[in-house]
């Protein structure tokens, strides 16, 4: 884990410019202050916009219940919004001066368009980094500055159905070949090997990120990023083709690019016994409990195979730090939001997030109960890298392109020498 958090550290420092920092404190729920002291006479408001659904979702409002307790007179307003339509939203919102007090993100290169603008409260000092994992912060942390506090952590397993793969006598594949064997047999009994609903681009852009790291190996993308490397290198040409490959081979279910992962159609597809394994960031688990809970006894996980002839280790893990929460730099009332994010960030959140949703946390300190959050620290502590993911890291104009251009690739309507020709051209434009 140590090598890990190092190579995690250092792929902060080169992408977000981010390092170290802090003071103030980070503390448990019960022994936070109130903040509502500082305020006086009518009730006061804060507006707090998130995208975690189901069992993530309760988690966050009991929190929010929590905070208001201990802050009298304070009522939070906590909308949830759909994935897909929140990034949109949050923009026009902070464009036009009318932000949320409390919102949602990422990190990276889409949240440190906001504190580019001066939208983004700073809050060096007022949280304790040492609270959190490295890599976690530092996906928040911007020239020696922190700007969101961090709940989640996310990796990208395969998840697929126990009962069909033992149905088959299918084994896990360890190996692309033998992904591929696992899907021949898949499709010749009528199921669609791989679900997928990539009507937002996204879902496969983290299959493109997993097989370009696997075949050329994890500083690519750094490299290619801090300008040392290019974006029509042959690896991602490579990977596109292995994408490409994929789709010609019948891999994914038919209409995938039209689908859309927050209505659930991918998801609908491994219920129904229609498809056997789908790609996805940890809140998977949470999605299923709170939709098909039954199916949660068949549902098992594995790590994306290697890539024989590849670069990449193939302990690697595709992954990236989500819910950060951040104060807007307009908020009228800062020092009752940072108490909100404290609270929504504290190790008793922290606590029931992993075991009600089976995620991993940014947050120390706390035990992991649940199977699949035993699994995916696994995975992590044996990663000798986690690729963060391209869309958070990337400027937001760069990273729809790559998302188009993925989208393209696997509708086999563009060569992967075009894509990464293209997505080269932006890039030589926005990257300095």
């Amino acid at each position: 884990m140590r090598k890990l958090l190092s190579w995690l550290t250092v792929a902060s420092m080169v992408l977000l410019s981010a390092c170290g920092g802090g003071g103030g404190s980070n503390e448990s729920a019960s022994s936070q202050p109130s903040a509502a002291k500082e305020v006086s006479g009518e009730q006061k408001k804060l507006t707090f916009w998130f995208i975690e659904p189901g069992k993530r979702k309760e988690v966050l409002e009991v929190a929010v219940k929590r905070f208001e307790e201990k802050n009298p007179g304070v009522k939070v307003e906590a909308v949830q919004i759909p994935n897909d339509a929140y990034k949109t939203k949050l923009s026009v919102a902070i464009g036009g001066g009318d932000a949320p007090d409390v919102f949602h993100s990422w990190g990276g290169g889409w949240l440190k368009q906001f504190v580019d603008a001066g939208q983004v409260l700073d809050i060096s000092g007022k949280v304790n980094k040492d609270d959190y994992l490295p890599v976690a912060i530092n996906n928040a942390t911007f020239n020696d500055k922190v700007y969101g506090a961090p709940l989640g952590v996310s990796i990208v397993p395969f998840y697929y159905n126990k009962e069909i793969f033992a149905k088959f006598n299918l084994e896990i594949p360890k190996t692309y070949e033998e992904f591929i064997k696992v899907a021949e047999t898949l499709r010749s009994n009528g199921i669609e090997p791989i679900a997928m609903a990539n009507q937002a681009k996204w879902p496969g852009l983290l299959l493109f990120a997993y097989v370009a790291d696997r075949v050329a190996g994890s500083d690519l993308f750094r490299q290619s990023v801090t300008r040392e490397a290019k974006f029509d290198d042959p690896g991602y040409a490579k990977a596109g083709e292995i994408l490409q490959d994929m789709a010609k081979k019948e891999m994914f279910n038919k209409g995938f690019n039209g689908l859309s992962y927050d209505n659930g159609q991918s998801r609908q597809l491994m219920y129904t016994g229609k498809a056997a394994m789908e790609l996805q960031t940890s809140s998977y688990v949470n999605a299923v409990k709170t939709e098909n809970p039954a199916f949660v006894e068949k549902l098992g996980m594995f790590p994306f195979p290697a890539i024989e002839g590849g670069q990449g280790n193939p302990t690697n893990v595709v992954g990236g730090t989500s819910p950060i929460f951040s104060v807007s730099a307009n908020s009228k009332n800062a020092e009752l939001a940072l108490a909100l994010i404290k609270e929504l960030t504290s190790v008793e959140t922290a606590q029931q997030f992993t075991d009600g949703t089976g995620a991993l946390v940014a947050v120390k300190g706390v035990e992991y109960k649940d199977p699949f959050a035993i699994q995916a620290v696994e995975m992590l502590n044996n990663a000798e890298f986690m690729q963060t993911f391209y869309d958070q890291t990337l400027p937001p104009e760069l990273a729809e392109l790559q998302k188009d251009l993925t989208q393209s690739v696997l509708g086999l309507s563009i060569t992967p020498e075009d894509a990464a020709k293209q997505m080269e051209q932006k890039a030589a434009e926005l990257l300095k």
